[in-house]
């Protein structure tokens, strides 16, 4: 499945799967679908992402010394080793023995392997070329017909929505971790930062929906129309749908992870500078649209 990088737990809850299973199991599921691979790719870009949300907050008003420690907390946080054991627990708690036997007939099957080699390489393909075909500047060939298939993909495997949510929740994340840091009440902050999202919620959604189907139709350019009837095939049955759950739950508990261990890092910088500075941190929640996607 492609799917934004950061950025799920809404698809979590409404198709968790009845049962969990061991973290080995995860583990393999997790290899078949490369997802290391793939969110690896997008972690070099968050730092400046991460900065980017904080410099256009007017709430905010960061000089460049307190920019500075955002980048560098960003880089802290953001890192594999921070994202992979929560996200590995998630996926064995989202994830069912009977899912698991479909999952992995499919991804080691010859079009499963060619559509986790889509992935890979839409995930490696540079962030400036992403936000081009995102726009619509690099398209490939399509047809009605085609188009129609990858629209009932994108809403199979809740691109847009898990994109949308994964987003607001790694924002929350940082929120809370950098009251947590600074010493300032998270449970207020987080709340405000869960407001200020959810009020944002539609309007992210409806502006994401087109981007990812050219994100979709462009990743997966080389497979034929019967293949991506097949993949929508898997998607649309009992194991897809709880699949696709588990994916969802574990990129979002992953980044969640690293945006809270970033506002932590941040917080507790802050509260240094304000402390030399004999003033309070300042109260941080940032939120602008989402940054670039991580493929799935």
């Amino acid at each position: 499945m492609i799917r934004f990088a950061i950025l799920m737990l809404f698809a979590a809850n409404a198709y968790a799967a009845e049962s969990t299973v061991d973290i080995d199991t995860a583990a393999r599921v997790y290899q078949d679908a490369a997802m290391r691979e793939q969110v690896r790719a997008s972690l070099g870009a968050m730092p400046e992402h991460i900065r980017q949300l904080f410099a256009t907050d007017t709430s905010t008003q960061l000089n460049e010394s307190q920019l500075a420690a955002v980048t560098a907390a960003a880089t802290r946080g953001f890192r594999i080793d921070v994202f992979e054991a929560p996200a590995l627990q998630a996926f064995a708690a989202h994830l069912d023995g009977a899912t698991v036997t479909k999952t992995e007939v499919f991804l080691t099957s010859d079009l499963g392997k060619r559509m986790v080699s889509a992935d890979i390489a839409l995930a490696q393909f540079g962030e400036g070329n992403i936000d081009k075909v995102m726009s619509g500047q690099i398209t490939a060939p399509s047809t009605p017909k085609r188009d129609a298939i990858v629209e009932r993909l994108e809403r199979a495997t809740r691109s847009t929505e898990s994109t949308v949510e994964i987003f607001l929740s790694m924002g929350q994340a940082v929120a809370v971790g950098t009251a947590i840091g600074s010493g300032m009440d998270p449970v207020a902050v987080g709340d405000r930062a869960h407001q200020s999202g959810e009020s944002s919620r539609p309007g992210l959604e409806e502006n994401m929906r087109l981007p990812m189907r050219r994100f979709m139709a462009y990743g997966y350019r080389d497979l034929s129309d019967e293949d991506l009837k097949r993949v929508l095939a898997f998607m649309e049955s009992p194991a897809g749908k709880h699949y696709v759950a588990a994916y969802n739950a574990c990129m979002g508990a992953g980044f969640d992870a690293m945006g809270r261990r970033t506002g932590e890092q941040l917080g507790e910088a802050l509260r240094e500078m304000a402390q030399a500075d004999a003033g309070p941190p300042p109260m941080l929640a940032p939120s602008a649209p989402p940054p670039t996607p991580t493929p799935e």
